[in-house]
């Protein structure tokens, strides 16, 4: 196989990082992966750098292994590579390149003034897990390094920096640091003028903000130094061309071809989101945020910290049940069959509830979380119902930020596309998710490899593109136009049990409140 006409897409998920590479077909012939968790350290959820290090080397070290097991050749370059990674958080740094706080990810909900500052300045929602809101909050609290820095980025744009040593990143993920101006595919100079306002600091924002660069542009070259970093063996060769790095909301849409005006996808894994890329301008709430396509487009997405923590916790009680009465049993298979039997409870969940809050919710307007499970006494308590009830539970906060965009933005929803580790047991997650949205949900082939396998696109996208030809135009025409979709729509019953529990979880929502503040 000629290495130079494939190419490499690398993600920092959640709980995973994972590396996938494609062939000339855009389809995936490898990949490597390197599991890890977020930490609460001193109140603040984070990952360690040295972790991220490791993560990316041990991640590569199987992508480079699994070559050689399956093409028989070692993985010494490529046509491209990019990197992609959870949106938001907070990573500065000095001029000489120090970091000076401690990385501050998605996960945290201790921003709240500063969002609620800077929504009323810019009547624009800025979300607590932004960038901004980070560092405005940083501001606030008088936190001694902020004069200090000259270099705010954010996971997938460090990792970017220590492949090129160009502080830039794709449009997307720049979208999801500080407004973006769609139009003039850039930072909104307006917002850019009003924090600088009300800043009091002697740097610019935009001085600090990496550059914008949009899809199908290049990100730069593989250094030495970063080809090192990749693959410490020095084997992997530098000189590559490396895509503008993208945020998981990016990849996760072009993964599922949901980048043109009126399509739509929803992630779900560890957090869930829908990606609804508007055809009209909405208003401004604080459960929708504005963010846009890799190419620059304005998406309305409803981002939820939380969605399936609380349902990996159980599998791993029942795992260590299993391994209690000495059953060896893999937990993907534990997975797999729970999944299949929420599909045998009552569609409403016969009278139990869950909660899945990890950490604090945006959408709902809480700082902390406390997952909980509960129960009237004459409930049908059965493990289908239990599986049942987180399966929903996990998809019910997301419902209710598509109700306002549905609701009162009058937003059509046609169908969605859904990919992430929720759909992996085939008809499951996809018949939940269809209840709760009322319409159809597509799952691709492909929908398993997810967010790498969106910046492999990416990376194919930039190296292949015609003159003028649009992203949207690329994957429609050369990548999905005769891709396998597994296409499935509740039945009238899931929706009105879904509807039944939606409004039941509504009304006791003041147990989980209370259980932030109790314990």
């Amino acid at each position: 196989m000629n290495l130079e006409k494939t190419a490499i897409g690398i993600e920092l998920g959640s709980t995973r990082i994972k590396a996938v590479m494609i062939d000339e077909n855009h389809l995936p012939i490898a990949s490597g992966s390197f599991e890890w968790e977020n930490q609460l350290h001193d109140g603040i959820w984070t990952y360690p750098m040295d972790l991220v290090v490791k993560g990316v080397q041990t991640c590569f070290a199987e992508l480079k292994a699994d070559v050689k097991a399956k093409l028989g050749e070692d993985l010494t370059t490529t046509g491209a590579i990019g990197v992609s990674a959870m949106m938001h958080g907070y990573l500065p740094f000095d001029k000489d390149g120090n970091q000076l706080a401690e990385f501050r990810t998605w996960r945290n909900t201790m921003t709240g003034e500063a969002a609620e500052k800077l929504s009323k300045a810019f009547n624009f929602n800025i979300p607590q897990r932004w960038s901004i809101a980070h560092l405005y909050q940083a501001i606030l609290n008088k936190e001694s390094h902020v004069p200090e820095i000259a270099q705010l980025t954010t996971l997938a744009g460090y990792i970017h920096y220590r492949l090129t040593g160009e502080k830039l990143m794709g449009i997307g993920e720049a979208s999801g640091m500080f407004p973006i101006d769609s139009d003039k595919l850039d930072y909104n100079q307006e917002m850019l003028d009003k924090f600088d306002a009300i800043s009091g600091q002697s740097w610019k924002i935009r001085d600090i903000l990496p550059k914008v660069v949009c899809a199908g542009e290049c990100g730069g070259k593989l250094t030495e130094e970063g080809a090192l970093f990749l693959d410490p063996t020095g084997e992997f060769k530098p000189g590559i061309p490396v895509a503008p790095c993208e945020g998981d909301a990016g990849t996760g849409m072009t993964a599922t071809n949901s980048v043109r005006v009126n399509t739509g996808n929803v992630s779900a894994g560890t957090s869930d989101f829908a990606m609804l890329v508007a055809d009209h301008a909405l208003g401004v709430h604080r459960e929708i945020d504005m963010v846009t396509t890799p190419a620059g487009a304005a998406v309305a997405m409803v981002h939820c910290n939380n969605c399936t923590s609380d349902i990996n916790a159980w599998v791993n009680i029942f795992a260590e049940f299993a391994g209690l009465i000495g059953v060896d049993v893999d937990k993907g298979e534990i997975f797999t069959k729970l999944f299949n039997k929420a599909l045998e409870g009552d569609k409403d969940c016969g009278g139990l509830l869950s909660y899945n809050y990890f950490s604090g919710e945006g959408v709902t307007d809480m700082d902390e979380g406390r997952p909980v499970f509960l129960r009237t006494p004459d409930a049908k308590f059965s493990l289908a119902n239990f599986m049942r009830s987180h399966l929903l539970s996990a998809l019910a906060t997301l419902k209710i930020g598509l109700d306002i965009l549905t609701g009162e933005e009058k937003v059509t929803v046609e169908k969605l596309y859904g990919h992430g580790g929720f759909f992996k047991t085939p008809g499951v997650g996809q018949r939940m998710l269809s209840a709760a949205i009322g319409a159809p949900v597509s799952v691709m082939d492909t929908a398993g490899e997810g967010g790498p396998y969106g910046m492999a696109l990416l990376c194919a996208y930039m190296l292949n593109k015609n003159e003028c030809e649009s992203l949207a135009d690329y994957l429609d025409n050369r990548v999905f136009h005769d891709a396998k979709t597994s296409n499935l729509m509740a039945d009238e019953a899931d929706i009105e049990g879904f509807n039944s529990f939606l409004a039941n979880y509504k009304k006791a929502f003041d147990v989980e409140k209370k259980a932030t503040e109790l314990f």
